[in-house]
């Protein structure tokens, strides 16, 4: 499942690079992060992995992060593979002046029982869940 969702921030790509491209930033705009443990490679370049530990009501979910393009200002792109999902996410941040237009490209694959469970699962459900968290980084940097 593949979709693109876009959102206009209220300040300059500069600033929202700055505000986005930082893990102590993460927890005041991702909801439900608990921990994001560095397991190899440099981190924040292409190739380093991350695990990523979120409590989604009452269950944690983990996922590995793996950094696959780093081009700031403009992209920056990865992987997030959860048990029986491959996510691959691109954003691109695009310089409007003293606006950020900021596009994620996200394609889900579902992997075993994930791949029966996503025939249930509205894929609308997951573009609202994408749009929550970009809204989530909005309000938190609009206000940052």
């Amino acid at each position: 499942m593949r979709y693109q969702t876009e959102m206009i921030i209220n300040l300059p790509r500069e600033r929202v690079i700055e505000l986005f491209d930082s893990f102590e930033n993460l927890k005041k705009w991702q909801e439900g992060l608990i921990s994001h443990d560095h397991i190899s490679g440099v981190p924040g370049e292409p190739g380093a992995k991350t695990k990523l530990l979120y409590q989604m009501g009452s269950r944690r979910t983990e996922m590995i992060e793996t950094i696959t393009v780093r081009n700031l200002p403009d992209e920056f792109s990865g992987t997030y593979d959860a048990k029986g999902v491959h996510n691959i996410v691109r954003n691109f941040f695009y310089d409007e002046g003293d606006t950020t237009r900021w596009v994620l490209d996200s394609d889900f694959q579902f992997h075993g029982y994930m791949r029966i469970m996503s025939i249930f699962m509205p894929s609308s459900m997951f573009k609202k869940q994408t749009r929550q968290t970009m809204e989530a980084f909005k309000e938190f940097a609009e206000s940052a």
